[in-house]
């Protein structure tokens, strides 16, 4: 990505934050931009925010605690329950969610295959 949009400002973000993480990749998936831990996709920008795999009851959660939670629906389709999404009109405060990003990756490094 090289212009300057905020969706390469999320990115860039985002590679600073979870690339530091132990075992985390990123690669492009369907055309967006995903991350990876033990060939697992924890996390993928989509639209206006980005998509993250955790527990159920963990994403029920949050889609009722907060305002900028949502059901994860890239490129329109439904995904699982598993996955919401979260909007930030600022990608650097995406650094806010660090501790779910981790639970994220926690979560799909220790899950069935």
């Amino acid at each position: 990505m090289t212009a300057d949009t905020p969706q390469s400002r999320r990115k860039l973000q985002l590679d600073a934050l979870l690339l530091p993480l132990p075992g985390v990749s990123t690669k492009k998936i369907n055309g967006l931009d995903a991350y990876f831990v033990s060939d697992r996709m924890f996390a993928c920008i989509s639209g206006s925010g980005v998509g993250l795999r955790l527990p159920i009851a963990t994403a029920t959660e949050l889609q009722f605690s907060r305002d900028n939670v949502v059901p994860f629906q890239p490129g329109g389709l439904v995904s699982t329950r598993e996955w919401i999404q979260i909007d930030r009109a600022d990608a650097a405060d995406y650094g806010k969610d660090l501790p779910l990003f981790q639970a994220a990756v926690d979560f799909v490094r220790g899950g069935p295959r």
